[in-house]
């Protein structure tokens, strides 16, 4: 029976430096990159980021980022990418009237490490999400498709910004491609668990008889509890953080459990953890908490060394 091998990682800002460690030691056991272990890798928000990266060819057509590089990107180039200007902070009145960051320094770290390679161009199957504000409509970006229809490939550069374009924390992404143009945001509005979309995809690719082998990254569970007696006097303006944290976890969490009843047992690998109260921000870059996240990372790898010897072998073996 053929084995059909999925990768899906989830959203969550700077704390994709989670699943990045977790990917990195994956590579160091089986001595492989991660495109070349999985034939569909998927991606939402930060994760889309990352499945972008993981997929990314040099220029000569070889991968051109291990996993351990996209630690780095996150160390590196975090505060970039969360960047704004006096200006713009004032102009937002802080993040009342606007989003919190203006985009342009996700835009330039993006265009860095991507250039203008195109969803085409990528090493394996990539699926990466976003949602159409004006159509109201969920976008797959998908490089099976943009190999056969050129409307549907986009630089994976401008893949990235749309996947990540978090309400409150950036503007929205325009972008055209032919007569068609796109308004789209993060896709973590409607699947910060890409596991479920990438899962159905690879069901309708495949032939009947195909055994699938699911991995799914979490990167961290913010849990703060929202006391009854602060929300019950909410309104719009205090519910705008909260909501989409409430919103991330709630997805996320469901479909893991739909996922647990679709795929059989020892197919499916979902890694997730607890993160403390210090380390719940999305765009939190200080270097302190990239180290803190790596340390968290480090104990799940740990906590988990069992099931991902299991992996490993699982992968090797396809």
């Amino acid at each position: 029976m053929a084995v059909c091998t999925i990768l899906s990682i989830d959203g969550g800002g700077i704390r994709g430096v989670i699943p990045a460690k977790l990917l990195a030691e994956i590579e160091r056991r089986t001595g492989k990159r991660i495109a070349e272990l999985f034939d569909f890798i998927a991606g939402t928000s930060t994760g889309g980021i990352l499945a972008v990266g993981l997929t990314q060819p040099s220029p000569t057509g070889q991968l051109q980022y291990s996993a351990a590089d996209l630690i780095e990107l996150y160390a590196k180039e975090g505060a970039s990418i969360f960047h704004h200007s006096f200006w713009h902070a004032v102009e937002a009145i802080g993040n009342l009237t606007g989003p919190k960051y203006d985009g342009d320094g996700a835009r330039a770290v993006f265009e860095k490490y991507f250039g203008a390679t195109t969803l085409k161009q990528s090493k394996t199957r990539l699926m990466v999400t976003s949602y159409d504000i004006e159509r109201r409509s969920p976008i797959f970006f998908k490089s099976w498709r943009a190999q056969n229809e050129p409307g549907a490939d986009f630089r994976m550069s401008d893949v990235a910004r749309a996947t990540s374009a978090a309400p409150t924390y950036f503007p929205p992404v325009q972008l055209t491609n032919g007569n068609d143009r796109y308004a789209l945001v993060d896709g973590g509005v409607f699947a910060n668990n890409p596991t479920m979309c990438v899962l159905a995809d690879a069901k309708k690719l495949f032939p009947a008889d195909t055994e699938f082998f699911v991995v799914s990254l979490g990167t961290g569970n913010a849990d703060r509890p929202i006391p009854f007696d602060d929300a019950k006097g909410w309104g719009l303006a205090e519910w705008a953080h909260p909501l989409i944290d409430v919103l991330i976890d709630g997805v996320s969490d469901t479909v893991d459990y739909e996922v647990q009843e679709l795929v059989p047992d020892g197919n499916y690998f979902r890694f997730q953890t607890d993160l403390a109260p210090s380390i719940q921000e999305m765009d939190d870059t200080h270097p302190s908490t990239i180290e803190q996240l790596k340390a968290c990372a480090d104990q799940m790898i740990a906590r988990r060394a069992g099931d991902l010897s299991t992996v490993c072998a699982a992968l090797m073996r396809t």
